[in-house]
């Protein structure tokens, strides 16, 4: 799950301000179908978070220079370094545009290390002038061999009670450190369903559990000191860490098969 405050909000917003992006701008409905392969960071598809940390359960700071792209893949870092008061520094990157339904698929491998999130998901919130509206695929790298789904509607997840979350981890025909997977969802007014190397792993079906709003795409590497029970203990890994993306294709409701990978060209998506 995304996790924000103020502060956090506040040096991203001020960025993308000066940057010409406005938060919650209007955007066509769903929008288009797009494939990128990493050859390089194309600015003006992605923002690269630099220079805040999303609060003080996060012990890194979201930093550039931990995002690279090298022989066609997007690396997304975890590593010492100083920023924003944080001894640790984490990569996070962002569409500048929002979508809505379609496909949207990543080819990607993770770390393992206790106290780390690997993310890909998508998200929108009150700074977007929006009601926080979020899908998620979120590797608690302590124990790869599984992906956390869950979905947020209004701020809520499940039926909104404590506990009642609708969080469920999927487990994986492999462990993320040890090879490349392809995760995808499928996102349409009425359901959401999450594949794993085109292999349906969940549906959601209950409509109040179905975001409505558009939403960026989102990549990030992150940890924390004070998440233990959930994304276990943290340790120094000793060493640099590297999420890496090898493509990601969204494909708009209507549209087949973009890019010769896609779930698209063997599944019947909207």
């Amino acid at each position: 799950m995304a996790l924000w405050d103020d502060k956090s909000y506040a040096g991203m917003i001020v960025t993308m301000l000066a940057l010409g992006m406005a938060p919650g701008a209007a955007q066509a409905a769903n929008g288009t179908s797009f494939f990128d392969d990493f050859t390089k960071i194309d600015g003006q598809r992605w923002f690269i978070s630099d220079g805040w940390s999303n609060g003080a359960f996060q012990n890194c700071g979201w930093s550039k220079s931990e995002m690279t792209v090298k022989d066609g893949m997007l690396n997304i870092g975890f590593d010492k370094g100083s920023v924003a008061g944080k001894q640790y520094k984490c990569g996070e990157i962002r569409t500048k545009q929002e979508f809505l339904y379609g496909t949207y698929e990543a080819r990607m491998t993770t770390p393992r290390a206790s106290g780390l999130n690997a993310a890909f998901f998508t998200y929108t919130g009150p700074t977007m002038n929006r009601p926080h509206d979020e899908i998620d695929y979120e590797t608690l790298t302590k124990d790869p061999s599984s992906v956390s789904t869950t979905t947020f509607v209004n701020g809520k997840s499940g039926d909104g009670t404590p506990g009642h979350g609708n969080g469920q981890l999927v487990p994986l025909p492999q462990p993320l450190d040890q090879g490349f997977l392809d995760m995808a969802f499928v996102w349409s007014p009425d359901r959401l369903d999450y594949y794993v190397n085109k292999k349906l792993v969940r549906s959601i079906t209950t409509r109040t559990e179905v975001p409505t709003n558009p939403q960026n795409i989102f990549f990030s590497l992150w940890g924390s000191d004070t998440f233990g029970d959930w994304m276990g203990p943290f340790t120094d890994p000793g060493k640099p860490l590297v999420m890496q993306v090898d493509w990601f294709g969204y494909t708009a409701p209507g549209d087949r098969c973009k890019f010769p990978d896609s779930l698209t060209c063997t599944v019947d998506t909207p």
